[in-house]
């Protein structure tokens, strides 16, 4: 029985065009994992940066991707929420649904340790959640809430609906969650928080997490901040310059700003790496709450136009998910 040599990749071929392309299927040695993919899922706000070619020449070495294949800005194969079953490996992984911080692909090789099997209550599609999850896990870390705290945040992406549903489980809390798109109401109750537009969010709160990479929403998110209170910043701007006004109450009212980012496990729980955070991420999407944020699904030979689309703001989406066929897993054991 034969093995085909090759599986079906989306490139960027160059800022703005991207395609699928067939790539080589090299034979997993004996502590690496051949994984056929049944779903990966878009990180709109990091990969339509990447698809624009936005990424600042200072930060290539920092934004590469766990399984990156090329240079910023192309040609490149960008991408690492991808969900998939082991069809050869290790005794304790064949056969298993695995997570993998890899690009869109029908299907690869990689080391066993880069994979974590996925709970078996937790669906495939939602499984692709597990990384944004995982920066969720860690902005919270970071942050620290106490209980009874008053949390708001900014910006109902997937980053941002994450941290609201994780937040929402703490005892006692008030959580609201603030966007300027009125549709995303419905999405925030099925969170189980609170949803308002920016003019009519609540103000005097003790933490505001942003999340909607923009200069007005982190604005905004100082002015809803009670007294000595502290905004955690988790958007990324490409190489966007953002402006701020600090002349007002910033000092007076004593309020910080904080950068929190996933590359990095938040110095609070350094005793932990980044596998027992991901793994923690798995765990915790064994709630049916967070398909409110798989709001689209599509067949792996759409990806190069849905990207256009996501890139271009056409297509609304909190996370877009890529269905892989059998044609496209041809790659796989026969």
């Amino acid at each position: 029985m034969t093995r085909p040599t090759t599986a079906r990749a989306f490139w960027l071929r160059e800022p703005g065009v991207g395609e699928i392309r067939s790539v080589p299927l090299p034979d997993p040695g004996p502590d690496e994992v051949l994984v056929r993919t049944l779903y990966s899922g878009i990180s709109r706000g990091t990969e339509t940066l990447v698809f624009r070619g936005e990424v600042p020449v200072s930060q290539y070495a920092a934004m590469r991707a766990p399984f990156q294949h090329g240079e910023f800005p192309g040609p490149l194969q960008y991408g690492y929420l991808s969900v998939g079953v082991v069809e050869q490996g290790p005794p304790r992984l064949t056969g298993r649904t695995v997570f993998c911080l890899y690009p869109h692909q029908s299907a690869y090789v990689v080391p066993a340790a880069a994979v974590l099997p996925v709970p078996e209550q937790v669906p495939a599609a939602r499984a692709v959640l597990a990384g944004t999850v995982e920066t969720a896990v860690n902005a919270l870390w970071d942050a620290a809430p106490l209980l009874g705290d008053r949390i708001t945040v900014v910006g109902a992406g997937m980053v941002g609906c994450c941290v609201a549903r994780l937040a929402g489980r703490f005892p006692g809390v008030d959580v609201e969650l603030v966007d300027l798109d009125p549709s995303r109401a419905p999405t925030a109750a099925a969170l189980g928080v609170r949803f308002a537009l920016p003019a009519e969010a609540g103000t005097d709160r003790d933490l505001v997490v942003h999340t909607s990479a923009t200069a007005a929403g982190l604005q905004r998110s100082l002015e809803l901040l009670a007294p000595e209170g502290s905004v955690l910043e988790l958007s990324w701007y490409g190489d966007r310059a953002v402006e701020l006004t600090l002349g007002s109450a910033f000092h007076s009212r004593r309020l910080a700003i904080r950068a929190s980012q996933v590359g990095t496990v938040s110095p609070a729980q350094r005793r932990r790496g980044p596998a027992d955070r991901l793994a923690l991420a798995l765990r915790l999407l064994d709630d049916p709450a967070f398909d409110a944020l798989l709001t689209g699904e599509s067949d792996f030979d759409e990806l190069p136009s849905v990207m256009l689309r996501l890139a271009a703001g056409t297509l609304p989406a909190i996370c877009h998910t890529i269905r892989y066929s059998s044609s496209d897993n041809s790659s796989a054991v026969q």
